[in-house]
């Protein structure tokens, strides 16, 4: 009986994963296309119908928790709709014009939601506002878009509002959640029937704009992306369908998710889509640093969670940090070298290519499960089993050791203008080091020069405004990423750098920093850095040092506490720990690519000085601007 029941889970998983099957398109040899078909039929509607067809099908079924002072509440799926039902009147009695535009400026939370779908009930389209930007950013947002209304998370962010409106002609209607703008609107809406949000709903069609979405802008002004109701439709749906079967089969367990990524980021709003759709229980975390973080996973239990390479490395250096601080570094560093091997060898028995880890990695691992893997889990809330990692490449030792701590990390690849993802690991199929296949629904071509091209459900149909930038990156209904990349003989694709960004040595040597800059973010205490060497006669790095990993620095080598930045970028030890990190960088690449100097510099690369995007991304011109002298002192 036991053998027929393992048998029917093998046969109905091999089934889960033959549904993520491709066409290559091959040329001189090589495959340079691949074609996934959509796995769900394009949908009538909108987004705006989810929370009102969940609540019609399945009124009791729990769709989010949120958070409060006593811990996680649930709330049900005819709650929600009464909910959003309640702000779209509110917004439509402030006079939101169907098409009319809301901004958005908040941390996740689970307001966000409410409001997001709020605007779509009500006719209208919103326009997210990362709760950290500028007013000269915002007043720029606002300006482009049109935006009349504008719903803030704080006092703090009201007055930015505020000091930005003062360049507009007319200053946009606003509301403060900490200051009760649900319950304003809640009032404010009494009067307006609900057959007029009704009415309003059923107008919107796949065709529909849903949002302008802006990209986080590494050079120039950000642009307003966008994106339909059908795009949006596109992405959740089939990711859905895609991933959600196997979750289930796999785990046996109700998949449920702490979202914590910026919903301003395109990746955290589709997430948010999908866990409605697929009546996943969502939860909302507003902040992304581990020390924020960790609690609200020890609270929530997610099974997944999706973030950025930024998340897990920092999982994995604060694993190494406890072990040192118990005198049980070199432990870790074992634990680390045998997550490595165990999940090679397990990821080659699992794709058919060999036998797989012998008897004594089996007894090697399982020691190490017992004493740090399993801290790892616990430390994410002790029933994850799965996270999806977007945003950047993430170091490929990084993802096996995951794999063998019992967590499988899907990578994906993806930018605003194809709605978030627009290729993800296939199920049951992990390929560390890809970001995977083709999101069904959606072709991936490699063009002469080797950019990566998308077409399919999923991509914008225009920047707002900017017809010029359109037509520069929208050919045949092709979109030209910006990145460049390479597919595998099954169609598998890996990220090879970003077109712009790549250097040209004086020796004529081209030179993608990416990955080299990944694998050194992934080594503390390097915080964050950018590899430099265009029209040099080398490839060269400024480092900066990550404060949250110093004071253990500190700590472990009996330094005080207080020692200053600018001597620990001097210091013997800090540079041998920093060169490490690059000799581990190399290791990717050729002599000729790798990185023959380096700086540490004090300070860092934040968003507050300019260097970094809402999204984590390094704006590199202004990061060479500001470190011109320590970049010429490299080459002197």
């Amino acid at each position: 009986m036991g053998v027929r029941k393992d048998l029917g889970r093998a046969r109905r998983r091999a089934d889960l994963a033959g549904r993520a099957a491709v066409e290559l398109i091959r040329e001189d040899g090589a495959v340079r296309e691949v074609r996934a078909a959509p796995l769900v039929a394009p949908a009538a509607g909108s987004a705006a119908d989810i929370p009102f067809v969940n609540a019609g099908e399945a009124p009791d079924a729990v769709v989010l928790r949120r958070r409060d002072a006593t811990g996680w509440r649930s709330v049900t799926a005819a709650a929600f709709a009464r909910e959003v039902t309640a702000v779209a009147k509110g917004l439509v009695a402030a006079g939101l014009e169907p098409g009319g535009r809301v901004a958005l400026m908040s941390r996740t939370r689970y307001e966000w939601t409410v409001l997001d779908f709020a605007v779509w009930a009500a006719g209208g389209q919103s326009v997210p506002v990362y709760a950290t930007s500028s007013a000269e950013q915002i007043a720029w947002i606002l300006r482009d878009s049109g935006a009349r209304f504008v719903v803030v998370e704080s006092d703090e962010n009201a007055a930015t509002v505020t000091e930005a409106a003062r360049s507009l002609p007319e200053p946009p209607r606003s509301w403060v959640i900490d200051g009760g703008a649900l319950d304003e609107l809640d009032v404010l809406g009494r009067g307006i029937p609900e057959k007029e949000i009704t009415e309003r709903r059923a107008a919107l069609t796949p065709d529909t704009i849903a949002t302008l979405c802006y990209t986080s802008g590494t050079t120039g002004r950000p642009k307003g992306c966008v994106l339909t109701h059908g795009n949006l439709h596109a992405e959740a749906a089939n990711t859905v369908e895609l991933l959600h079967p196997v979750f289930k089969e796999v785990t046996g367990q109700t998949a449920s998710t702490l979202l914590f990524l910026p919903l301003a980021h395109i990746l955290g709003r589709t997430i948010q889509l999908a866990c409605l759709l697929a009546r996943i229980e969502l939860g909302h975390c507003p902040g992304i640093k581990p020390d924020e973080l960790r609690p609200e996973l020890r609270s929530f239990r997610p099974t997944f969670v999706v973030g950025v390479p930024y998340l897990f490395e920092k999982i994995h250096d604060t694993g190494r940090a406890t072990a040192e601080k118990i005198g049980r570094g070199a432990s870790f560093e074992r634990a680390d070298r045998i997550a490595v091997r165990f999940a090679e060898a397990y990821l080659a028995k699992f794709l058919g290519r060999a036998k797989g880890p012998g008897p004594g990695l089996y007894l090697a691992w399982a020691l190490y499960d017992l004493l740090v893997y399993r801290r790892i889990r616990k430390e994410l809330g002790g029933r994850l089993r799965y996270a999806i990692s977007g945003g950047s490449p993430l170091d490929r030792r990084l993802n096996l050791f995951f794999y063998a701590a019992g967590i499988i990390v899907y990578e994906g690849y993806g930018l605003t203008e194809t709605t978030a993802a627009a290729t993800i690991t296939p199920p049951l199929s992990p390929r560390p080091g890809t970001v995977g296949l083709p999101v069904p629904g959606t072709a991936v071509r490699i063009a002469d020069d080797g950019e990566v091209l998308v077409k399919g459900g999923i991509v914008f149909g225009s920047y707002w405004n900017n017809p010029a930038a359109t037509a520069e990156v929208l050919h045949d209904d092709w979109f030209a990423t910006g990145d460049l990349g390479s597919l595998d003989e099954e169609g598998h694709l890996t990220i090879t750098g970003r077109k712009k960004d790549i250097l040209v040595t004086s020796g004529g040597k081209n030179v993608s920093p990416a990955v080299l800059e990944d694998r050194l973010r992934s080594r503390p205490p390097v915080g964050q850095c950018i590899v430099v060497g265009d029209n040099r006669p080398f490839v060269a790095a400024l480092v900066t040092l990550d404060p949250e990993a110093l004071p253990h620095w500190l700590a472990v080598r009996g330094r005080p506490a207080g020692t200053p930045l600018t001597e620990l970028c001097e210091d013997p030890e800090m540079t041998a720990d920093i060169q490490r990190a690059v000799d581990h960088a190399n290791r990717a690449v050729s002599r000729a690519e790798s990185i023959r100097a380096f700086r540490i510099v004090p300070g860092g690369f934040t968003e507050e000085n300019g260097m970094l995007t809402p999204s984590l991304k390094v704006r590199r011109h202004a990061v060479a601007a500001a470190y011109a002298a320590e970049i010429d002192a490299l080459y002197g």
